[in-house]
């Protein structure tokens, strides 16, 4: 069952799909930035970007565990899954699996190929990017990215805003 969560006032929006904490390197063009390994914050609420614009306040840093996904009801009623990927960086994609229509992405594997952390879906295994929500195994397929952050911790973390499809 998936988390209700609460929204919040819409903030300026910056492109990536995951949260960065401020003091860390730059990304390249093109990449995205991320919670170096150790370093997300243990306190705050973790917040996505909604496909309307606005921030949604979905749980805390500490109910995330690394490789283990949780499930989030979105105002419009779609579903995201937010993750903790074992380098502490917070990813949130689509949980619908487009392949079966099932809202099972939150409860996939997860691992890397080629430097890409990704979900496998628990049902027929396809993997999604969980920074650009691509399907590694299908490039025609894709679920939507939101941008993630992290507000009132410790820590600034700054916004993200990903591809909603």
């Amino acid at each position: 069952m998936p988390l209700t969560a609460t929204a919040t006032t819409p903030a300026p929006a910056t492109a990536s799909a995951t949260a960065t904490a401020p003091g860390a390197a730059a990304a390249p063009a093109g990449a995205h930035p991320h919670v170096p390994a150790g370093a997300h914050p243990k306190t705050g609420t973790v917040e996505i970007r909604c496909p309307d614009g606005g921030w949604l306040a979905v749980c805390g840093p500490d109910d995330l565990t690394p490789g283990r996904g949780v499930a989030a009801l979105l105002p419009d009623g779609s579903q995201a899954a937010l993750f903790l990927d074992r380098a502490g960086r917070i990813h949130a994609i689509g949980n619908r699996d487009p392949f079966t229509g099932a809202q099972v992405l939150s409860r996939g594997l997860t691992g890397s190929a080629a430097g890409r952390p990704f979900v496998a879906s628990p049902l027929l295994k396809q993997r999604f990017d969980l920074t650009t929500g691509e399907c590694l195994d299908d490039p025609e397929v894709s679920v939507p990215a939101y941008g993630v952050r992290v507000r009132g911790s410790e820590r600034k973390v700054a916004q993200g805003a990903g591809r909603a499809h």
